[in-house]
């Protein structure tokens, strides 16, 4: 990263950055960290809790709803998943095959929740003011319960066969026995929360329920006593998945990214305005570029400080206790499904897919084409992946693809840069392509993908000159019986952006008698530099303003510059009078952004100075470049105002009168002032009122003091700050 000078006034503070470099010396773009691989994008490819690229596990698209959104999933023992899609309300059926069908339309928008029975029974619940419905294998619908509730977000079958059922907007959980069996008479629990957004059944038959806006998750006993292992400090409990072990792993987002802090505000019966919150959650999450970027400045965050989470994980025990195993600020989770030794968190982060364990260590297993992972769920060893926008249903399972591609986001070189090579660390089939352009993002006018480096210890980068610059690299499988898996560790790619000559802003000119001394700064290790690194990297750097102090005739100039490219300025102070049209130098190699002119060394006039920066001291002889920059015109007076003293003193009683004419040569008079007998000094005004020009006369009556001698004393400054002065002596 370029770093600019900016020369101020201010103390300056130089913070590290990893990508700083001399200037003159090529700049080292790496990327191997985590945060900074996950800001690519990963085709075929994961990225593990280290920062290894390793290949992915092998995602095939089983279905395309053609709808915006699948909010629901379900699967049934032989295989089939289950679709439930807004905003048209329909209901699909995929078989194990891949092959799907429209299975049911209803009459409301959305299809939000879904379950299957022991017996192959399917429920779907619909929303708004909707109702639950009883599909048949041949897609016919009866109506199994109708409550008043505006919306149904979360099914789940018990132990017994019954079905229960979360609602919103008065938070209930319903426990339905039978057919048309009426609201009152299945209300198991009134939660006095606004929403019960998700359920979900253990293997003991335990009943879990998460809330909004609360962020409850409560567990429930058959005869309706709920008792709250869980308040999270987010909002909504979005969804629960529960694990062979007895846990519950329980998905919870932030305000920022609740999907119904709309809906539960909404008059309208259109449930877009509750559930469609979520695609706005997901147009926010997936352009993470600049708080990634910003985060990378930051001290480690724990996960367990949800202080601006937009959505967590928390691992609730058999015996209660609860972790949070995954958080994040950025991305907003949508599904969570419980997976051997930990769990899998889906996203709106472009639609990807996170395997995280017990212990919180997670992984990119993989990313999708669509924006958001709305919903998982698995049969034996397959995982599917319903997404929206669009509404698609992929499977994977745990063998890898043969090939996957990760594409690094784009570097900004701030300047045309020439490559120099690329090089990279790792083990297996591996190769490497750049491309180039001076666009902010790659289009047709970039250049092509170059072809292939296969040398990892370094290759003469083929792209050309250019601002911008990506690289892909290719991981696959070897051919033959040895299955070699390739695995990244990190990228590094050397340039150098052309030098571009330094600008001075700005030139000042302190007032007349003001001259700067630089302030002790922090001592820098002669060794640093030495070496050849950066001092930055051993911390802050604070560059202290010059004090100010008083210097008779000084003229003091203060400039702001910067540099481009970051090089170390060297400056040279030139002047020439207005009638002069050749600069004398008056010094050179200043580092710092200051001088203080000598005014007594110049004769009294007007001048122009010049501020020239060079930037040779980074650059090699013959590519080094200067810029300059004059001052406004400054006068030059070391001559003190002359005073005289006209006729003779004239005393009237108790006053004497002195007349006084004041005159400058070069500059204006601007004050005076009398004293008697050594008393303090006290301004007078001249004649005219207004003390502003080169000659001045006072009028002075001073009181006629006792007998004996006593003297008149009259001091006068020009608008250099001369000051001349004249003492009179009378007797009484």
């Amino acid at each position: 990263m370029q770093k600019i000078k900016s020369l101020v006034l201010l103390i300056t503070v130089v913070l590290f950055t990893a990508n700083k470099s001399f200037a003159g010396e090529p700049i080292v773009w790496e990327i191997g960290s985590r945060a900074d691989l996950l800001k690519g994008e990963a085709r075929g490819v994961s990225v593990t809790d280290t920062g290894v690229l390793t290949l992915a596990p092998n995602v095939s698209q089983l279905f395309n709803t053609e709808q915006a959104y699948v909010w629901s999933t379900a699967i049934d023992s032989s295989g089939n998943v289950y679709l439930g899609t807004g905003h048209d309300g329909k209901l699909f059926r995929v078989g194990a095959d891949g092959k799907g069908a429209l299975l049911f339309k209803a009459s409301e928008l959305d299809v939000t929740a879904l379950a299957i029975a022991s017996d192959g029974s399917i429920y779907a619940a619909t929303s708004p003011d909707g109702k639950i419905y009883k599909v048949a294998a041949n897609g016919n619908a009866t109506v199994y319960f109708d409550p008043p509730d505006k919306y149904i977000w979360s099914l789940a079958i018990l132990r017994d066969g019954s079905l229960a059922v979360g609602t919103g907007d008065n938070g209930k959980l319903y426990r339905v026995r039978s057919a048309g069996a009426k609201p009152e008479d299945s209300l198991l629990v009134n939660t006095t929360q606004t929403h019960v957004m998700s359920l979900a059944v253990t293997s003991q038959g335990e009943l879990f329920a998460g809330t909004d806006p609360g962020g409850l998750v409560l567990r429930v006993s058959l005869e309706g006593k709920a008792f709250a292992l869980l308040d999270s400090s987010l909002r909504e409990i979005h969804a629960l998945a529960a694990a062979a072990d007895g846990s519950v792993y329980a998905l919870a987002l932030g305000d920022a990214a609740a999907t119904t802090k709309a809906g539960a505000a909404a008059t309208s019966t259109d449930t877009s305005a509750a559930v469609a919150a979520a695609v706005t959650s997901t147009v926010s999450a997936t352009d993470e570029a600049a708080a990634q970027v910003a985060q990378a400045q930051q001290p480690v965050r724990s996960r367990n400080d949800l202080t601006n989470a937009r959505s967590a994980v928390y691992r609730i025990l058999p015996d209660g206790g609860s972790d949070v195993v995954w958080s994040s600020t950025s991305v907003t989770g949508f599904a969570v499904l419980a997976s051997r030794g930990g769990v899998l968190v889906g996203t709106s982060d472009k639609g990807r897919i996170y395997s995280v364990t017990d212990d919180g260590r997670d992984t990119l297993l993989l990313q999708s084409t669509e924006g958001q992972v709305s919903s998982l769920v698995a049969r034996g060893s397959d995982v599917y992946a319903a997404s929206s926008n669009q509404g698609k249903l992929f499977r994977f399972d745990d063998v890898s693809v043969r090939e996957g591609n990760y594409e690094s986001p784009v570097r900004d070189a701030k300047l045309v840069a020439s490559w120099g090579r690329i090089w990279w660390r790792g083990t297996g089939p591996i190769e490497l392509q750049t491309r180039s352009g001076n666009s902010e993002r790659p289009d047709i006018t970039w250049s092509d993908w170059s072809s292939a480096y296969n040398d990892a210890t370094g290759s003469q980068i083929a792209s050309p000159k250019a601002r911008f610059i990506q690289w892909r690299a290719t991981l696959r499988i070897s051919s033959g019986a040895s299955r070699n898996e390739p695995k990244l560790e990190d990228v590094s790619l050397a340039y150098l952006p052309r030098n571009v000559a330094p600008e001075v802003l700005a030139v000042n000119v302190l007032p007349p008698g003001v001259a700067l001394q630089q302030q002790i700064q922090i001592q820098i290790d002669p060794n640093i530099e030495a070496s050849g690194l950066d001092t930055a990297l051993f911390g802050i750097i604070a560059q202290a303003p010059p004090r100010r102090l008083y210097q008779r005739g000084a003229r003091a100039l203060q400039w702001q510059a910067e540099d481009r490219n970051g090089d170390t300025l060297e400056y040279a102070v030139y002047y020439r009078s207005l009638n002069e049209t050749t600069f004398r130098l008056l010094k050179d190699h200043i580092r710092e952004t200051f001088y203080t002119v000598d005014g007594a060394s110049l004769a009294d006039g007007r001048y122009i100075f010049r501020v020239v920066a060079s930037d040779a001291l980074d650059n090699p002889i013959g590519l080094a470049a200067m810029a300059e920059r004059v001052s406004e015109p400054v006068d030059i007076d070391n001559t003190p105002p002359v005073i005289r003293s006209v006729g003779q003193l004239q005393a009237n009683g108790d006053q004497v009168r002195a007349v006084f004419d004041v005159e400058d040569a070069t500059g204006r008079i601007k004050r005076a002032d009398v004293s008697v007998d050594g008393s303090a000094w006290r301004e007078v005004f001249p004649d005219d009122g207004i003390a502003d020009g080169a000659k001045e006369r006072y009028s002075l009556d001073v009181a006629n003091s006792g007998p004996g001698e006593h003297t008149i004393s009259l001091r006068a400054f020009d608008s250099s700050n001369n000051v001349g002065n004249i003492s009179v002596t009378y007797r009484r």
